[in-house]
This record gives structure tokens, sequence and C-alpha cells, in this order.
């Protein structure tokens, strides 16, 4: 049979249609053109290059930044039967020798090397010994200095165009604002190619934020509500905290495991493959986890900590949701986190201008986060595209905010602050508007202050976000230097002389009790629920025993289940009950190779529960 693309998506990868610009790149790319190519996470950017790997003659060089994420896309690619493989230090050296042996022979349509490998002089002379078919760049926004997951070994990826000027190179990534496209396009000169942008906006996740009050119990009551039994990404900023939380979680019989950069290696290579090969688990990880985490059923991911930037929240939210399914993006943030940042940025040894350029996209990060409109709406515009209408599946849409004229609230709390001294923090001026009766006021003779206790409108957590907003708003700055303390603005003046109005989001006082959320259905349940309730459970009984059986042959292959079959795939199994290899192979995500492999088992299984 003749090696077409959409044989190639059919008969390969199962899928029936292509998505998207997929088909536009593909074309582009086996007709020998450049490009760089801006999908959303899950939205299929590796067909964009592996099938034309298999259509090119030679074969395909894939530069990946990670040995998990170049391991787990191999294993995927050879259950479905396409010749691929990677040279990477984790491997024997018999089996880099047998990789070797295969490229010289031409014998793989796809090979996947880490940049830092790929530029080694032995490791460029064995590819002029190979006939290559193009160059695909993954999470090519790792080149832009400017991004937020920079890698200075991708700067000199550039010396393959010169190596290998009539090969195509493809420049594919999830997250780049123009600042960073410009970038890439300019650093791998790919300025005669074409820019694909497939947009940004992923609808099936729900974008919500909340101030942390107990952040332990609102984690808690977040997973026990919403995510019982479903694998999760939780994000700490340090390293003692992912530990921390992971141990409380597990306590609190929510299994979890860690992941940072200060674990041995062996630990983390040990967590990472078991959070991808087994179900319900939860890694509690610094942003040294998940570049290119595959695993298609993360049900969500939470943040404990303020995200720098717009674009590592984007990319870190990306990792929810791949297979398309409902997921949550949720979020706690305080103070305390916008401290931290703001600290870590100034703390850098960068120049000026990049500082400048963090201290930008922190306030826009805090924007975000106390907007009162649409958060997908302001998260696309970020990227430059356009939402026309609110999403309704993020919290300012389905709660939608209420706001208040907070003039006289920014008043008292700005005069309070000039009447401390501007050096003291959020808690402490807190206190002084609620007349709280610590010895420590008594100290400094602040309860004898005319704002002493003038805010008691307001409780702690409502107090909280009205000094969120000022900041975010510009009108107060954080003294980065010593405790944190407030002070006030040149712009903060025009308020407190009642010159201007402030319109400021209401916090309610159920927020702060942190209130538990509905419990909702999990994804694969609410999707198996068709016709009678004897129907629905006959549904869900089936997709247990199909997701066992899945487990069972991963577990003989040594490889996660979701490479054998991704959960979307068991459902429609469950809801179709196809009962031959034709019905199998109408399954989206069922291919010829895995049906030669897999159909006997999971059609005996479907005909055992029908």
């Amino acid at each position: 049979m003749t090696r077409t693309a959409t044989t190639l998506l059919n008969n390969v990868f199962g899928y029936d249609t292509f998505r998207g610009h997929q088909q536009e790149i593909i074309d582009h790319l086996i007709a020998g053109g450049h490009s760089l190519v801006l999908m959303p996470t899950g939205g299929g950017k590796s067909l964009c290059f592996q099938i034309p790997a298999m259509i090119r003659q030679g074969t395909g060089l894939v530069v990946s930044p990670l040995i998990a994420l170049m391991q787990d896309q191999v294993s995927a690619l050879r259950q479905v039967g396409v010749r691929a493989a990677c040279l990477n230090s984790s491997l024997p050296i018999e089996e880099i020798r047998e990789v070797e042996s295969q490229l010289v022979r031409g014998e793989l349509d796809l090979v996947y090397l880490a940049p830092e490998r790929l530029l080694q002089p032995t490791t460029l002379d064995l590819l002029d010994r190979c006939e290559l078919s193009l160059v695909a760049i993954d999470e090519a926004h790792c080149i832009s200095r400017w991004g937020h997951d920079f890698r200075p070994e991708y700067l000199q990826l550039d010396t393959l165009r010169d190596r290998w000027p009539e090969l195509p190179m493809l420049a594919c990534t999830a997250t780049a604002d123009q600042r960073t496209r410009k970038e890439i396009v300019e650093k791998l000169r790919l300025g005669d190619g074409c820019t694909f942008i497939s947009g940004f906006d992923r609808p099936n996740i729900r974008y919500r934020v909340t101030g942390k009050v107990n952040e332990r119990q609102q984690i808690l009551d977040f997973i026990r509500n919403e995510h019982s039994g479903d694998a999760g990404i939780i994000y700490c900023l340090s390293r003692k905290r992912t530990e921390k939380f992971a141990e409380y979680l597990s306590e609190n019989g929510i299994p979890a495991l860690p992941y940072h950069a200060g674990l041995p290696a062996w630990v983390r290579k040990k967590n990472q493959e078991r959070f991808l090969i087994e179900d319900g688990l939860i890694m509690v990880a610094t942003i040294a986890f998940g570049m290119g985490i595959d695993k298609p059923d993360v049900r969500f991911v939470a943040h404990l900590d303020l995200p720098k930037s717009i674009e590592a929240y984007y990319q870190e939210t990306g990792r929810a949701g791949r297979d398309g399914l409902p997921a949550n993006a949720w979020m706690a943030y305080g103070m305390q986190d916008v401290i931290l940042q703001a600290r870590l940025a100034e703390s850098s040894d960068a120049d000026e201008q990049f500082k400048r350029s963090e201290r930008q996209k922190l306030d826009t990060m805090l924007g975000y986060c106390e907007t009162v409109s649409c958060r997908r709406q302001l998260l696309l515009e970020y990227f430059g595209e356009i939402l026309e209408k609110p999403c309704g599946n993020c919290d300012t849409c389905l709660e939608p905010v209420d706001t208040f004229d907070g003039t006289e609230a920014a008043q008292k709390l700005l005069s309070c602050i000039v009447r401390t001294g501007q050096r003291f923090g959020a808690l402490y001026i807190i206190d002084v508007l609620r007349g709280s009766e610590s010895e420590r006021i008594f100290r400094f003779g602040h309860d004898r202050l005319s704002t002493y206790g003038i805010g008691t409108e307001f409780d702690a957590w409502q107090w909280r976000s009205v000094i969120r907003q000022l900041v975010t708003r510009g009108l107060l700055a954080v003294d980065l230097e010593g405790y944190g303390g407030l002070r006030l603005t040149p712009a903060a003046r025009l308020v407190l002389k009642g010159e201007t109005e402030l319109h400021l989001r209401k916090e309610t006082a159920v927020k702060a009790r942190a209130a538990k959320p509905k419990k909702k259905k999990a994804t694969a349940a609410a999707l198996l629920e068709t016709g009678t309730e004897e129907e629905s459970t006959a549904n869900q009984e089936l997709f247990e025993n199909l997701r066992e059986l899945r487990r069972t042959i991963a577990a003989e292959q040594e490889v996660p289940p979701y490479v054998i079959f991704h959960d979307k795939t068991l459902v429609a199994m469950a809801l179709y009950r196809p009962v031959d290899d034709a019905g199998f192979l109408t399954i989206s995500g069922v291919g010829q190779t895995k049906l030669e492999r897999y159909g006997d088992r999971f059609l005996a299984a479907i005909r055992e529960n029908s």
C-alpha cells in the first residue's frame, strides 16, 4: 500500500481525520518546507513530524529536551508499529550500538536525541553517515531566553541548518508569545518557512483561582470532592513544600509522591515511572517535573504557589486533560507568593532588561488572578488570540464576581500604611485595621492611631484581597529588601486624596471559610451514563474490566498503560461494544497494528461482558 499521510493516520495511528492545521503542516514538511508550529498541548503536534518522517526518504531526527519524554514517545510509536528509537545516556552500550547500526542501515523512521548528545562531534559524524529526512525540534520555546524554560543548549541548534541545509526543519511548541515566536524563527533561521498557529484554547480545562486560607485543607477538599481516584499534578515553588504536601496527602489516604531536582536521580526516575504507569497517583512537584509528559489522563493540575508568568502557568496547566476529556486547573495564591516571586526576579544575575521583563510578566500573572472577567479570554489574549464571548467554563463565568466601590476601603488601608511608617507587612496592617489587641501593636503604640480598628467591616480574608488588588493595580509596592513591608506608590496619592474612584472584586465570607465544592462525577463515569441506570452500570463495569486488561498488558510489556490505549478509547469500546475486527477498527485510537496485537484480548473481554 502506498504510504500517504491519510493512510498512515487511519491505519497506523487509528484516527479518522486530521485536526486543525495538521494536514497543511504535514504536506508542507513533506514538500521540504520549514515551519514553526504552535499547537496546544494534546493538539497533535507530534503527528506533524512523525507522519512526514515515515513518508520522506531517510530517518527523521527529533530533538527532545528530556530523556523521559523521548522514551515515552518512542514506546508509543513502537506500539503502533513505527520504527522509532532514541539515543541517550540511560541506554546500555549494547543498545546504543544497535540503534547506531540501525541508523546507518536506514532501518529507522525516527530517532530521538537530546540537544546535548546531538551536538557532540561523534554524534554529528554518525548522522553524517546516515540518510536523514527532516529535523524536528520539540519544545522549541526552550530556545528563547525570554521564555520560561530556557535551555542554553538549544541556542546551538542553528548549526544544524549549516550542516544539513537541504533538510526541512520543523520547530514546535505549545507555549510561545509573540516575542518568543520571533526569537525561535530568528535563531533557527526559519524566515523562509511558515508559521502555523492552531490556537491556544483548551476548552476542556476549567480554570479556577482562589486565595489561600488553609492551603492543606483546601487542596485536600479539592481532591476528595472532585478528583477522588484521579491522577493529578500539584506544583509547589520549593523542594521542601513538595515533600511536605506529598507526605500530608499520603497520610490522609491519597497516594502522592514528591518530585524535585534535589532528589537522587534514581528516586526521580522511580517516582516518574510510577506516575506514568499507575492509575490515580498524584505527583507533588516543582517545575522540574512535567515538560513533555504525555500521560493523557491527568485530570487536574493544581498550583499551591503563584507561577512566575502566564507562559509558565499555561504550560503547566496544559498537562491536564491531554485526552480532551474535562479537567481542572486549580490555583490557590496569597500575598506571600507575590513577594517571593518578586524577590526571585530581583535576585537574578540577569541584566536589568531581563529583570524588567520578569516584573512585567509577574504583573500580568497577578492581573489574571485578580480579574473579574472571563479568565480564558484574558489567558488567550496574552497569546494574541481573541475569544469573542466569555467561555462559560472558568470560575468567574460560572460564579460571576461581584464588585464594589472600594475607594473608602482603599483609603483606610493606604492611610493605615502611611501612619504606621510604610514598613510593615500585610498581616500587621490588617491587625491594626481590625483593632487586634496583640502585644506588638501596643508595644509600637499603634493602638493610639486614628486608623486603629476602623476596618472591622471586613474580615482578614477580605482585607488580604483588597491588598492583593492594590498591589496588582500598582497602588502598593512591596519592600523586597526587608520583610515585605507595604508602601504607597505615587499613583496611590490620587486614591488617598479622593481624586479617583476604585472598584474592587468582592470576596465573600463563604470563600473565607473555604466552602467545599459540590461533588461531581468522574469523567469516564459521566460519559458512560447512557440509557437506563442498569445500562450505565454495565458500561462502567465493562470500562473497569477493560482498564484492568490494559493494566495487565502494560505490566507484561513494562510500558505505561496509556500507550496501549487511552481512557477515551476504552470509553468508546465500552459504549459501542464492537464484536469483530471491523468494528474494533472503527474505534478512535485503534489502528491496524493495535488490532493485530490486542484485538483478540479486548474483543474477548467485551464479549464476556455483553
